[in-house]
């Protein structure tokens, strides 16, 4: 990512939100971005219906980065449409990315995501599976809130 996001109240009419400043910064999402074991990848398929899968990831310098077979369903749907929307596992603490995605290539970062994945889940990627095997998640917007406080906590990030 090229820097932190600017965090203002969300908007949605008729939830009772404020503009009141709320008091959760960017690295406290990060925290959790990072801590999520599991991550829901929704892409568009070829006739426009959605399409959700959980995955494994990892938070590696400021973005989420996740594994899938170029030849698998995701794979396909982001080669044809780079469009996504990634979503940590819990809906009570909600961080919602959108953005589009990037298959990595380069082999220092793909490096840092075999690293961190190794880290985190105690398996080794192959990185050198021609079909895969990361995907980088170029983050535009973020939405986050806490269930139990909505109208106070619902925030929407915006990247540079």
């Amino acid at each position: 990512m090229t820097g932190e996001p600017r965090g203002s109240r969300a908007t949605i009419p008729g939830y009772g939100i404020t503009t009141t400043p709320y008091a959760i910064s960017w690295s406290d999402v990060a925290v959790k971005i990072e801590a999520s074991r599991n991550y829901w990848i929704n892409t568009t398929r070829a006739d426009g219906r959605p399409h959700a899968m959980p995955v494994w990831g990892v938070w590696v310098d400021g973005s989420l980065y996740f594994g899938t077979s170029s030849t698998s369903v995701k794979g396909r749907n982001l080669a044809r449409s780079p469009r996504v929307v990634a979503h940590l596992e819990s809906g009570d603490d909600v961080v919602i990315l959108e953005g589009t995605v990037t298959r990595v290539t380069d082999s220092a970062e793909l490096s840092r995501y075999a690293d961190a994945y190794e880290r985190k889940y105690a398996l080794r990627p192959d990185i050198d599976d021609p079909n895969g095997p990361a995907y980088r998640v170029d983050a535009r917007i973020a939405h986050t809130w806490q269930e139990r406080d909505y109208p106070n906590s619902a925030m929407r990030w915006e990247f540079p």
